[in-house]
């Protein structure tokens, strides 16, 4: 062999080998995010079985998960009762879909598919009262400043007993120990920092704030501290102006943070590096829980784990969420765990199918014909029920994160047997829930307002997160879920504050049988006209110039 062929040869399989790598480590990805490969000794990564109830073949252990999440043990009567409500939601979906207003089926151009359209929602009116009712508040109490709020929160609920020494032993009193754990808060919620803080107070030193944030300060005391506050709030409302109460809805909002984190992403619609704050907010703008994501964790899973986990008194029967918040899967966990129903603001929803509970059905609907799609594969569900339900069961008692296990069911892994279950139960619910939605104006226009609550809530963290521009200034991720958790902490304390001095007001003033309807939906304690965050700023011209006195 001549030397050129020779060098060409070499040359050949060089290339070879790099493209072939690439190939091999783009592969091992993949098997990594959807768990296929899994790495020892790892918690987040670990082999996916050890996610999963160890007790599931015990029989009589079986059962009780079946009856706890209060789901038939046959597959066959699983199957049927979602048939049955399939069907009934697309009968009725057909009835009225040709007299609705404001959903519509049209065909662009020639195409046999249809495409749905949906009015825009129609703002509704301003409340003529509510105004009136926040100048009385700022008439009678003035301006608040944000450090009283929390202290006078503290007072009502006591949150400060669930920060406890680290250690065995507790030298300071509770008294010597509550304002320093306030100021601590304080600075964390606001995020200017423990070193301000401690400068322009003159009773306790840096040194002594310090000494507690290391020592007092974890994520289980705010957790349990933000609890607190939140079924206080559930105790002391008024059902007459603030409802029922048994629905929330959850976005995440991006805060800014050091490029060094291991939890920072860059992402483009931002320009920067950042992190995202997952939050679960009920439509009376009370927040009952918090997570500290990346911007690449799915939001489905952030969703799920939000409502299993939040350890408040609230019963969540409904969930907003907008398009990132669900997925197939989500909807189908959602309805294995039966405690809440996922209602999500889709964006393309034009282009959204419903499907057939049966292959033969196509006729029943005759109002729907261009939106429908293929039958459920029940089959799949039946198959794999007993799968599903254990992974709901890990997910549902804490045997793994809802992350974990959506990640081993997710698009990385389409050939794995429960996820194309799960995508058949999940297009089954979907088909529900859109037949429930496009059906309902009231439902629309209820997801809106729930989604509403939750970007003002986004707003107001930018009210009290002001210090250091409005990011976590450090790189290690324990300190940002503490200053995510204090700001969640005085955020939900301004609500207490703010609710117990809208109820004064209101029946101080007797201006309960004025409010109109459009005041009751616009009611909300969530505003902060009235509170100053920062501190005091006196003028005084008199004053002798501080230049001439040095």
């Amino acid at each position: 062999m001549a030397s050129s062929q020779k060098a060409g040869c070499q040359w050949l399989l060089k290339t070879a080998r790099k493209y072939y790598e690439v190939c091999v480590l783009q592969q091992l990805e993949r098997a990594l995010k959807c768990k296929e490969i899994w790495v020892e000794g790892s918690y987040a990564w670990r082999n996916p079985s050890e996610d999963l109830p160890p007790d599931w073949t015990n029989e009589e252990k079986r059962a009780v998960y079946y009856q706890r999440l209060k789901q038939p043990m046959s597959a066959q009567s699983f199957t049927e009762g979602v048939r049955q409500e399939m069907t009934k939601a697309l009968s009725e979906f057909n009835q009225i879909s040709s007299d609705n207003p404001y959903v519509k089926i049209y065909f662009p151009g020639n195409s046999e598919h249809g495409l749905l359209q949906v009015s825009k929602l129609k703002a509704q009116p301003d409340p003529p009262n509510i105004t009136l009712v926040k100048e009385a508040i700022q008439e009678r109490y003035g301006m608040l400043d944000l450090l009283d709020i929390l202290a006078e929160a503290d007072r009502l609920v006591g949150f400060t007993r669930f920060f406890t020494h680290s250690g065995t032993k507790e030298v300071r009193s509770r008294e010597i120990l509550r304002p320093l754990i306030l100021l601590d808060i304080f600075a964390e919620g606001t995020n200017m920092g423990i070193k301000r803080i401690a400068n322009t107070n003159s009773r306790h030193s840096y040194e002594e704030l310090l000494y507690i944030r290391k020592t007092y300060f974890s994520s289980e005391a705010l957790r349990n501290a933000i609890g607190a506050v939140v079924n206080e709030i559930l105790h002391r409302r008024n059902p007459v102006l603030w409802g029922k109460g048994n629905a929330c809805a959850s976005d995440g909002k991006r805060f800014g943070a050091w490029d060094q984190n291991l939890m920072t992403e860059w992402r483009t619609r931002y320009k920067g590096y950042g992190v995202k704050v997952y939050w679960h907010v009920e439509t009376n703008a009370v927040s009952i829980y918090s997570q500290l994501k990346n911007y690449s964790a799915s939001e489905a899973a952030a969703m799920i784990e939000g409502l299993i986990r939040h350890d408040t008194e609230m019963r969540v029967e409904k969930n907003f969420v907008d398009s990132h918040g669900q997925s197939e899967v989500a909807f189908a966990f959602c309805r294995l765990l039966n405690d809440f129903k996922l209602i999500p603001r889709l964006k393309r929803i034009k282009r959204e199918r419903l499907y057939l509970p049966d292959k033969d059905m196509v006729s029943d609907f005759p109002n729907l014909l261009g939106i429908l799609s293929r039958p459920i594969r029940w089959e799949l569900i039946e198959q794999q029920y007993d799968e599903m339900i254990k992974a709901t069961i890990a997910m549902r008692y804490g045997y793994a994160t809802a992350e974990a296990i959506l990640r081993r069911y997710s698009s990385f892994n389409t050939a794995h047997p429960t996820y194309k279950a799960l995508i058949e139960l999940g297009k089954a619910e979907k088909t529900i829930f859109l037949c429930n939605y496009l059906s309902s104006l009231e439902l629309r226009q209820e997801t809106q307002d729930g989604l509403n609550v939750i970007e003002n809530w986004n707003g107001t963290n930018d009210f009290i997160f002001y210090g250091r521009r409005g990011r976590f200034e450090t790189n290690n991720p324990q300190d940002m879920e503490i200053s995510m958790l204090s700001l969640h902490l005085l955020q939900n304390c301004l609500i207490l504050i703010n609710t117990l001095l809208l109820e004064q007001t209101i029946e101080r003033q007797n201006m309960l049988e004025q409010l109109s309807p459009e005041d009751m939906r616009a009611l909300t304690p969530l505003f902060h006209g009235h509170v100053n965050p920062y501190g005091l700023f006196e003028l005084d011209l008199e004053k002798a110039s501080f230049l001439e006195a040095a």
